[in-house]
Protein backbone atom coordinates (compact mmCIF):
# COMPACT_ATOMS: atom_id res chain seq x y z
CA UNK A 1 0.00 0.00 0.00
CA UNK A 2 1.30 3.42 -0.97
CA UNK A 3 1.57 5.93 1.87
CA UNK A 4 0.76 9.63 1.95
CA UNK A 5 4.47 10.36 2.35
CA UNK A 6 5.30 8.37 -0.80
CA UNK A 7 2.65 10.24 -2.78
CA UNK A 8 3.97 13.58 -1.52
CA UNK A 9 7.55 12.63 -2.43
CA UNK A 10 6.40 11.61 -5.91
CA UNK A 11 4.62 14.96 -6.39
CA UNK A 12 7.79 16.84 -5.39
CA UNK A 13 9.92 14.68 -7.70
CA UNK A 14 7.61 15.02 -10.73
CA UNK A 15 7.24 18.79 -10.31
CA UNK A 16 11.03 19.10 -10.11
CA UNK A 17 11.37 17.10 -13.36
CA UNK A 18 9.15 19.73 -14.99
CA UNK A 19 11.46 22.52 -13.82
CA UNK A 20 9.20 23.62 -10.99
CA UNK A 21 8.91 23.55 -7.22
CA UNK A 22 6.41 21.86 -4.90
CA UNK A 23 6.89 23.96 -1.78
CA UNK A 24 5.60 22.78 1.60
CA UNK A 25 2.85 25.18 2.64
CA UNK A 26 2.55 25.89 6.36
CA UNK A 27 0.52 28.83 7.60
CA UNK A 28 0.60 29.34 11.38
CA UNK A 29 -2.21 31.89 11.16
CA UNK A 30 -4.54 29.88 8.89
CA UNK A 31 -5.36 26.23 9.59
CA UNK A 32 -6.49 23.81 6.91
CA UNK A 33 -4.34 25.10 4.05
CA UNK A 34 -3.21 22.63 1.35
CA UNK A 35 0.06 20.71 1.88
CA UNK A 36 1.94 22.00 -1.19
CA UNK A 37 2.13 25.03 -3.43
CA UNK A 38 2.97 23.83 -6.93
CA UNK A 39 4.96 26.36 -8.97
CA UNK A 40 5.60 25.50 -12.61
CA UNK A 41 7.41 27.49 -15.30
CA UNK A 42 5.55 30.32 -17.04
CA UNK A 43 3.76 31.52 -13.87
CA UNK A 44 1.65 28.39 -13.34
CA UNK A 45 0.55 27.98 -9.73
CA UNK A 46 -1.81 25.60 -7.95
CA UNK A 47 -2.23 24.01 -4.54
CA UNK A 48 -2.28 20.33 -3.61
CA UNK A 49 -3.60 18.52 -0.57
CA UNK A 50 -1.90 15.14 -0.33
CA UNK A 51 -3.83 12.26 1.22
CA UNK A 52 -3.29 8.57 1.79
CA UNK A 53 -5.20 6.42 -0.72
CA UNK A 54 -8.94 6.65 -0.12
CA UNK A 55 -8.69 9.40 2.51
CA UNK A 56 -10.83 12.52 2.10
CA UNK A 57 -10.25 16.16 2.93
CA UNK A 58 -11.48 17.33 6.34
CA UNK A 59 -14.28 19.93 6.49
CA UNK A 60 -11.85 22.78 7.27
CA UNK A 61 -9.64 21.73 4.35
CA UNK A 62 -12.67 21.73 2.05
CA UNK A 63 -13.53 25.23 3.31
CA UNK A 64 -9.99 26.47 2.52
CA UNK A 65 -10.16 24.78 -0.89
CA UNK A 66 -13.36 26.68 -1.65
CA UNK A 67 -11.83 29.96 -0.44
CA UNK A 68 -8.75 29.52 -2.64
CA UNK A 69 -10.88 28.51 -5.63
CA UNK A 70 -13.09 31.58 -5.13
CA UNK A 71 -9.87 33.60 -5.51
CA UNK A 72 -9.20 31.87 -8.83
CA UNK A 73 -6.63 29.25 -7.76
CA UNK A 74 -6.82 25.54 -8.50
CA UNK A 75 -6.68 23.19 -5.50
CA UNK A 76 -6.22 19.45 -6.06
CA UNK A 77 -6.56 16.55 -3.65
CA UNK A 78 -4.05 13.87 -4.64
CA UNK A 79 -4.57 10.44 -3.08
CA UNK A 80 -2.83 8.13 -5.54
CA UNK A 81 0.29 8.09 -7.70
CA UNK A 82 -1.66 7.72 -10.94
CA UNK A 83 -3.26 11.16 -10.51
CA UNK A 84 0.00 13.11 -10.46
CA UNK A 85 0.82 13.23 -14.17
CA UNK A 86 -2.67 14.29 -15.21
CA UNK A 87 -2.91 17.00 -12.57
CA UNK A 88 0.51 18.44 -13.42
CA UNK A 89 -0.42 18.44 -17.11
CA UNK A 90 -3.65 20.26 -16.27
CA UNK A 91 -1.80 22.88 -14.21
CA UNK A 92 0.72 23.39 -17.00
CA UNK A 93 -2.03 23.71 -19.62
CA UNK A 94 -4.15 26.32 -17.84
Amino acid sequence: MVTEKQIEQAVVREVKKMGGLAVKFVSPSLNGVPDRIILLPKCKIAFAEIKAPGKKMRPLQLKRKQTFENLGFHVYCIDNLEMIGGILHEIQST
